[in-house]
């Protein structure tokens, strides 16, 4: 019959002509080859045959033979007619399609179906693929269902079927459809050709890029993976590729996608375990099946994520095509912000989580990265994968590419190194995006940040522990953080978290295309400023706390000190170590007036800025920060780190500090006084003033400077405050008053030595040797350099008496009981001096008196010292003294003599005050008799009875002489040849 019906379609299909009569095999081969029947009578005729010869396996041609044992093996059924009635012949193929299924979702399967019979079932599978109806077991398990959700869909083509998958995972289908479906799902897994569209649509596609099944050793077993791999690289290569097709390959990606079953390599790899673990193999399995179904090139593919991250895509990805690659892209920008769910979150980072370690499965990394990728990584093809590369190694290869220097050498394309930015600064919000961190870190993960479950924290928590790590882990965790030293928009939640700061004070570095360390610069340079937030604060100061682990996490400092570092403090690695190294160094060439520096230029300027950046916060000086821990617990508890405002605290009680905690802030201090520009605090509170006063001092002269225009009436008081505060701590101490200790280096070991005997290298001398040195130059016995110094500082503790240590510590309860209230005022005129002088009989302490007198003493030899007396007699110096020089007591000679002149007529103000310091110089000479002849002959000249007790002395002279004259020698006379002998 089919011979006469199909006569001209016979002769047509060459397949079919060829095969032998009374067989069957003509039928079986029509049936085939129905798809390209165009003759009418021959099309329906086959029609009907096919219905009729699916109704019952025992009709299909050839396939009794092949799967005739395997029936009987897996029990699907009886051979014989009459056991069963005529719809269950169907379920003898669903039986053998199982048992196929089965097998492949086995490690060790206990019953094996022939290769004959595999080759059969997926034949008939495929013959059955364009009408539902032909599948007899699956027609009738959803018929119901078909009515259900597909009753508008016409039979023919596969579109029954591709209706029935879209419907799988809804409630109201049927267990028993659904069980059918996945069935044939996992049959088209292991034959695309069972895709009836599939097949058809991607015909010419899987020739044109040779992804035809002649290409597999099993050449009837095209597995649905191989095809979508095969065209989807094409596709990432750039290659047409037919919309058709297209079409069906998202179709049967987000299939693979919905349903981990239709992968045997992930039902292979299910293991008991526990819970929260995934094997290795799983994992591959995952990897290879997120590959197969590339949903980094079209988010829709995963439905969960699809349904997830609707919202957030509405809202922050509007502007991008629906299906675009960038869609994950912009999800992952928004990623742990206000505009993102937390659903979204998680089925995003799932789905990255994979993508991180395939750089093929980022698509826009792929397209832009594949020429150099190729070039300096030596990767395969898109569907090729080497098992020899550890997860994430190309992209690893890539980045460490895309930060060379021109001088380094290869380098990546500019279009491959921004897409390699865009990717490190979306996953460095995660570890777990970050295969290798997390495979070497997983054991300190669980050791040290089992409690940082919070954003970016776990990351954070390993630089903190970044000593403590396991060599492995410790090696990852620094390349991350040295690349983070020189593009710190990788830290993608501080850049949030700092956008106020960058948009206003660092737009212009935030800008260029290479960041260098500079955008991290600016940030710690406007850390304090009052639109910083705490967020952005808190993140600044880690990267900087990181960063004094290892020089290299500050890259401008690395990439100018690199070659000094190398040659003159090798082995050294702690940030804070090296600085030392290169300061001490710096500091040795300069004070040997070295004729050419060991540190290049380039490396001092840098060493500059750090030195600066580590002042502002105690915890950036290790060492200071360790000796104080408990000092700082016990009396700054309260006090913020930032602005150096620990270190501003622990200088004000250093008295009450421990032993090795004062000794650090000692010398912290000595080395702030010797270089100003470090004092953080002052550089801080004064940085107007500065600018005012001092544009062009040297760093080193900055508070010189200031002190010289402390008095100015355009002197801002919270300056002239933190001004003062420094001059009281240079006068605890000579060595933290260089120009002092320069000035005077000859002059205090030859009068001070009693002291210097008794100093520490450590400890304050309580001003002690500035007393000294006070006292010398009440004597007139200094060098005039000293002298001068020292006439400053006289002067400037005779307006202020804070600045006197010795008088401070010795009349600290005469103070507070006779002059409480001009201690108490706010500014210092020398009004606590005064109330000590005038009240001099009331003082009991033998300390206090002596330290009084001392002033007394010293007020003699210069009137600019005794500032109520200078006041006093300004214009009565003007008028009677103006010839005269200040220094050496001479003013004040000049004043003692206008007022015991009658003709000259002193201000009333200056007589009074003179006639109290006179009173008050013949009670300090009864009181301290004259240490020495030139403090005897500076009582002389300064008593009122002057002139009688010269004169006295002149006649005891003169008598003595005229004594001599009248009595001769006193000794015996001796001949000169007694002298020759």
């Amino acid at each position: 019959v089919a011979r006469e019906v199909c006569k001209s379609t016979i002769a047509e299909i060459k397949e079919c002509a060829d095969e032998p009569v009374g067989k069957g095999f003509l039928v079986s081969c029509l049936v085939d080859h129905r798809g390209n029947i165009t003759e009418y009578q021959c099309h329906q005729y086959i029609t009907k045959m096919t219905a009729i010869i699916f109704s019952d396996y025992r009709l299909i041609c050839g396939f009794m033979d092949d799967c005739k044992a395997d029936i009987n093996l897996l029990k699907c059924g009886s051979i014989r007619p009459g056991e069963k009635d005529a719809h269950s012949q169907g379920e003898v193929v669903a039986c053998l399609e199982k048992g196929l299924v089965k097998e492949a979702e086995e490690t060790d399967p206990r019953i094996q179906v022939s290769d004959q019979c595999k080759k059969a079932i997926l034949r008939v599978a495929e013959l059955s693929s364009d009408d539902f109806h032909l599948d007899r077991h699956l027609y009738f398990a959803c018929r119901d269902d078909r009515e259900r959700f597909c009753e508008n869909t016409q039979a023919g083509e596969g579109r029954v079927y591709k209706c029935l998958f879209n419907h799988k995972f809804e409630e109201s289908m049927s267990e028993k459809c659904r069980d059918a479906l996945t069935t044939r799902q996992k049959l088209i897994a292991q034959d695309y050709k069972v895709s009836y569209s599939l097949a058809k649509s991607c015909k010419s596609d899987l020739k044109k890029y040779r992804c035809n099944v002649e290409n597999l050793p099993r050449s009837r077993e095209a597995r649905l993976s191989y095809l979508l791999m095969c065209l989807e690289s094409a596709v990432h290569r750039g290659r047409q590729v037919s919309s058709e097709c297209q079409g069906e390959m998202l179709d049967y990606r987000r299939m693979l996608m919905e349903d981990f079953s239709l992968s045997p390599e992930i039902i292979l790899s299910l293991v008991r375990g526990e819970k929260g673990n995934v094997g290795l193999n799983c994992q591959q399995a995952l990897q290879t099946l997120i590959q197969e179904t590339d949903p980094g090139a079209d988010y829709r593919i995963d439905r969960a994520l699809n349904e997830a991250c609707e919202s957030v895509i509405q809202t922050a990805c509007k502007h991008i095509r629906s299906g675009d690659p960038m869609i994950l892209s912009c999800l992952m920008e928004h990623l742990y912000t206000e505009k993102m769910v937390e659903d979204c979150e998680h089925r995003l980072l799932e789905l990255q989580y994979f993508i991180s370690r395939d750089w093929k499965l980022d698509t826009v990394l792929y397209r832009k990265c594949q020429g150099d990728a190729s070039r300096l990584c030596h990767t395969h093809g898109w569907n090729e994968t080497s098992e020899l590369m550890p997860p994430g190694a190309v992209f690893s290869c890539l980045y460490r590419h895309a930060y060379r220097t021109e001088e380094q050498g290869r380098r990546l394309s500019r279009e491959c190194r921004a897409e390699v930015q865009r990717i490190l600064h979306q996953r460095a919000m995660d570890v777990k995006l970050d295969p290798a961190l997390q495979d070497k870190c997983m054991i300190d993960l669980g050791k040290w940040c089992s409690e940082k479950t919070e954003t970016g924290q776990e990351l954070e928590c390993l630089q903190d522990h970044l000593d403590d790590l396991v060599s492995d882990c410790r090696d990852i965790v620094g390349n991350l953080t040295e690349l983070e030293s020189e593009d710190i928009q990788i830290e993608a939640l501080l850049m949030r978290a700092c956008e106020p700061i960058i948009q206003t004070f660092c737009h212009e570095v935030a800008d260029n295309q290479i960041d260098s360390g500079d955008l991290m610069e600016c940030l710690i340079q406007n850390k304090h400023q009052k639109e910083m937030n705490e967020k952005c604060a808190i993140g600044v100061t880690h990267f900087q706390l990181v960063q004094m682990k290892d020089f290299r996490f500050s890259y401008k400092f690395k990439m100018a000190c690199k070659e000094d570092v190398l040659k003159l403090c090798p082995n050294i690695k702690k940030k804070v170590d090296v600085v030392i190294c290169l300061s001490t160094t710096v500091r040795n060439d300069t004070l040997q007036d070295a004729k050419e520096h060991r540190v290049s230029l380039k490396c001092r300027k840098q060493l500059r800025v750090e030195e600066l950046e580590m002042t502002e916060d105690i915890r950036l000086e290790p060492e200071l920060y360790e000796a104080c821990k408990s000092d700082i617990k016990n009396y700054c508890q309260n006090v913020p780190y930032g602005n150096a405002q620990i270190i501003e605290c622990l200088k004000e009680i250093k008295k009450q500090l421990s032993t090795r905690c004062h000794q650090k802030v000692f010398k912290l201090q000595e080395t702030e006084m010797m270089d100003p520009e470090l004092d953080y605090t002052l550089m801080r509170v004064c940085k107007q003033m500065i600018k005012r006063f001092c544009p062009e001092a040297d760093s080193k002269n900055m508070l010189q400077c200031l002190k010289q225009n402390k008095n100015s009436e355009v002197m801002d008081p919270k300056c002239k405050q933190m001004i003062t505060k420094r001059q009281i701590t240079q006068n605890t101490d000579y060595r933290l008053n260089p120009v002092l200790r320069k000035a005077c280096k000859a002059d205090i070991p030859k009068f001070c030595q009693n002291i210097l005997n008794r100093a520490k290298d450590d400890t304050e001398l309580e001003g002690q040797v500035i007393s000294c040195l006070k006292l010398k130059y009440a004597d007139q016995r200094l060098s005039p350099d000293c002298e001068d110094q020292i006439r400053v500082i006289i002067q400037e503790s005779a307006l202020d008496y804070r600045l006197d240590p010795q008088l401070q510590m010795h009349c600290s309860e005469e103070i507070s009981s006779l002059c409480a209230e001009e201690a108490a005022a706010q500014e210092q005129t020398g009004q606590v001096e005064e109330c000590l002088k005038v009240n001099l009989l009331k003082i009991k302490t033998e300390m206090c008196k002596k330290e009084v007198l001392n002033m007394l003493k010293e007020s003699k030899a210069d009137i600019f010292v005794d500032p109520v007396l200078h006041t006093a007699c300004a214009l009565d110096i003007k008028h009677h003294c103006a010839a005269i020089p200040p220094g050496r007591g001479r003013q004040m000679s000049c004043l003692m003599e206008a007022l015991e002149d009658k003709r000259v007529r002193l201000q009333p103000e200056c007589k009074k005050r003179l006639n109290d310091r006179i009173e008050m110089w013949s009670y300090a000479a009864k009181v301290a008799p004259a240490e020495g002849f030139s403090d005897l002959a500076m009582q002389v000249m300064t008593s009122p009875s002057k002139n009688y007790i010269l004169s006295v002395i002149t006649v005891g002279i003169c008598v003595l002489f005229l004594i001599g004259l009248m009595c001769g020698r006193i000794t015996k006379r001796v001949t000169r040849e007694l002298k020759d002998r």
